[in-house]
């Protein structure tokens, strides 16, 4: 008797619940466009954006636009020195590093508020 109700509650659960599915995905979808024309928006936005990062007290400064690619290199004059050529080297890394570092960081943040903390694989 255990199995006859459960089998004849599927039918008329599964029929009911069908119909209604369908309008639930319709929905659904409806909003995972209206999420990815937010984020297309948004990623827009973003790759105007840029931000400036520094080494060596302002020595160097080198600035990375939304799109990922630096933009920008300043070095002042007075840090310039032939005989530590390596030194320049490493400021202009560290700024660069911080100002991907930073990009990055504003570009989660942004698009967190959009997904509410969901990590949704290939966006993020």
């Amino acid at each position: 008797m255990g199995k006859g109700m459960r089998a004849g509650k599927k039918p008329g659960a599964g029929g009911a619940g069908g119909a209604g599915g369908a309008g639930n995905m319709q929905k659904q979808i409806q909003q995972m466009q209206a999420m990815q024309r937010k984020m297309e928006e948004m990623q827009a936005e973003l790759e105007t954006k840029e931000v400036e990062a520094t080494a060596g007290g302002g020595a160097v400064s080198v600035t990375v636009s939304g799109k990922k690619e630096i933009v920008k290199v300043t070095i002042k004059p007075e840090v310039v020195d032939p005989d530590d050529v390596e030194m320049l080297q490493d400021l202009i890394m560290v700024a660069a590093n911080e100002a991907l570092r930073q990009i990055e960081e504003l570009s989660q943040s942004e698009m967190g508020k959009l997904t509410g903390g969901l990590s949704i694989p290939g966006l993020m």
